[in-house]
């Protein structure tokens, strides 16, 4: 067995990160353009804490005995950034196979003590990741997502994750890349206060409708960048579509997104609730197999979750 077919086959979630972002801008004091993390490969120092980062989060891993996703730097890498970025098109896609090898180098160093890590190569929404998606069809969101994909599968990266998606033509399009380029793919919806995507829909018409579009390509979905207290009502009712949800990458805040976006100081919310909030969680979600963070989240709030569920499962 694989190591991705060990991931959808675990019967204890693996851990990934938390909030990459919020915690380089708001706690290590690093910028850039569109809060695009991807520049910050080419800065010593921020791969430098980018180490940090992700080996705090091993660590975890290798105490909990859990496989672990390592995600690439790589949310607002596909080329339709290139300009907001002052960038070239080639210098992003450089960019995302450069942040495939750091993993992939960060992996090699941790495999004696983590057996089992996946490279993820994360993509981001074409334009903002708190409102509903501008892409008309899937057929354009194929084409805009298509070059940086295929950077991250000829890199190396095991499977391909669209982080914070808010509309389903996108999400449809970004399936049928990662499908194109040989590679599984995680679809990871964002949620309003009320449950909905950004763009109106429920989470439950958003994977039915991804999954008759790709005739069922995306390994599993995900929720990012909502509180659990957003969506947690739209878990509770048993239905088989809960079946299809893979992933938790919660915020740490209750903040809506609007007030997210308008905050200046960083809600990081509390990591011992939101620890607990996680064991509720993976009672609604059967099929749970990865658990992290979004935004306001650190190694603290990943900590707790792990060891709610860790323990439980130990």
């Amino acid at each position: 067995m694989n190591t991705i077919e060990k991931l959808l086959h675990t019967d204890r979630p693996w851990l990934t990160d938390g909030g990459l972002e919020t915690w380089l801008f708001f706690q290590q004091g690093f910028s850039a353009p569109e809060f695009a993390a991807i520049v910050l490969l080419d800065d010593d120092d921020a791969r430098a804490a980018l180490r940090r980062y992700f080996d705090g989060f091993l660590e975890m891993a290798s105490e909990a005995g859990s496989g672990y996703v390592l995600d690439t730097a790589t949310w607002r890498g596909t080329p339709i950034w290139a300009s907001k970025l002052s960038l070239s098109e080639e210098d992003l896609l450089r960019l995302s196979r450069d942040a495939v090898a750091f993993a992939c180098d960060i992996r090699h160093d941790w495999s004696d003590r983590v057996a089992d890590i996946v490279i993820n190569g994360v993509v981001g929404p074409a334009g903002d990741g708190y409102e509903a998606g501008t892409i008309a069809d899937a057929e354009t969101a194929q084409r805009i997502h298509t070059p940086q994909i295929t950077a991250l599968a000829e890199s190396g990266a095991d499977m391909i994750s669209a982080i914070t998606m808010t509309s389903i033509p996108e999400a449809v399009g970004i399936a049928r890349a990662a499908k194109a380029a040989g590679l599984p793919s995680v679809i990871s919806f964002t949620l309003e206060t009320d449950g909905r995507l950004p763009s109106g829909d429920t989470l439950d018409a958003a994977i039915e409708a991804v999954d008759q579009a790709t005739d069922g390509a995306p390994a599993y979905y995900m929720i990012n960048c909502a509180h659990p207290d957003h969506f947690r009502g739209a878990l509770a009712d048993g239905s088989d579509w809960l079946s299809r949800i893979g992933g938790v990458r919660a915020n740490a805040s209750r903040l809506s997104h609007a007030e997210l976006d308008e905050a200046e100081t960083l809600d990081e919310g509390n990591p011992e609730e939101f620890g607990t909030l996680h064991q509720e969680l993976a009672e609604l979600l059967p099929s749970l197999r990865v658990v992290g963070g979004c935004c306001g989240t650190d190694h603290r709030h990943v900590g707790c979750v792990s060891h709610n569920l860790h323990k439980q499962a130990a």
